[in-house]
């Protein structure tokens, strides 16, 4: 798939609770379906139950018009609690979207928070949502999100809103002039939107559009790109040998015996974690553990 695959604006969405950002894909795959006439991709995250697993993958139901265009593919996946707000294998679902013919890729992370950040490690563009008057507007949101922004739009622009989402979107504007300049050489900006009336999404693409001129004529989009993919054979190695550890039995018999000497007082957790890789390291050395 590898040769097929890089020929797209990926853009990673994330944003506060309730901000509206299935509304604000769907007006803006809408947009690009209607207006441009291309073909977009929805990689939509749902957070996984920390007791049963499960997921309710709502997200497509919120983006009905999506649901039923040819032109859009909508994949609702759960998180099943890996952290940054993105599924475990998002970054191959990526691949497979380009190579399918896909120039555009949205990827709706779970929240907002500095856990979320992993998003902006396989994205292009990292678009942050958030909303005047919600209590979670701007001081709520973490500093870091804030400097990995490539755009902030205050959604729900409308209405008896409008006036209040103005407001919100100087203060965004004002806050991103004291962060230190992006490398890429591109500067954040704030946008007012409104994905019920679809005010300001043509403003927002027209953003994404430019924001990949700058940073390919800088050389910032190939560097990011290959930084990515270094990134994600790292990751995977480090799940690879996460999963070596949890499905050797051996291993779970030492750790069960380990945490009853750390539960009695008799070993410090520090000391029980260091017996424990060293003896994970042994099995693996020896081939005893393949």
């Amino acid at each position: 798939m590898l040769p097929a695959s890089g020929n797209s604006i990926r853009v990673g969405v994330t944003g506060v609770a309730g901000a509206g950002k299935s509304s604000l894909i769907e007006a803006l795959g809408k947009y690009l379906i209607t207006q441009r006439n291309e073909k977009v991709a929805v990689l939509a995250i749902d957070p996984s139950s920390q007791l049963s697993g499960g997921s309710i993958l709502g997200d497509k139901t919120r983006m009905t018009y999506l649901s039923s265009s040819d032109m859009a593919f909508i994949r609702p996946s759960p998180s099943r609690g890996t952290h940054g707000g993105v599924s475990q294998n998002t970054r191959e679902a990526i691949l497979l979207c380009e190579a399918a013919g896909y120039r555009n890729i949205l990827v709706e992370t779970v929240g907002v928070g500095q856990s979320e950040a992993a998003v902006r490690e396989m994205v292009d563009f990292f678009l942050l949502v958030t909303l005047a008057g919600a209590g979670d507007d701007l001081q709520g949101i973490k500093r870091g999100v804030m400097e990995m922004a490539d755009l902030v739009v205050v959604n729900k622009a409308d209405g008896d809103n409008l006036r209040a989402a103005e407001r919100a979107r100087t203060e965004a504007k004002n806050a991103l002039h004291f962060l230190a300049a992006s490398p890429s050489g591109w500067v954040p900006r704030a946008i007012a939107c409104s994905a019920k009336t679809d005010r300001g999404v043509a403003d927002l693409w027209s953003c994404v559009l430019e924001f990949t001129t700058v940073i390919k004529a800088s050389g910032w989009f190939a560097q990011a790109r290959q930084e990515q993919a270094r990134r994600s054979m790292h990751e995977n190695v480090e799940q690879g040998l996460k999963q070596l550890f949890h499905s050797d039995p051996v291993v779970q018999q030492r750790m069960a015996m380990l945490e009853q000497e750390v539960l009695a007082g008799r070993t410090t957790a520090g000391r029980a974690v260091r017996d424990l890789l060293e003896f994970f390291a042994s099995r693996i050395t020896s081939g005893s553990g393949s």
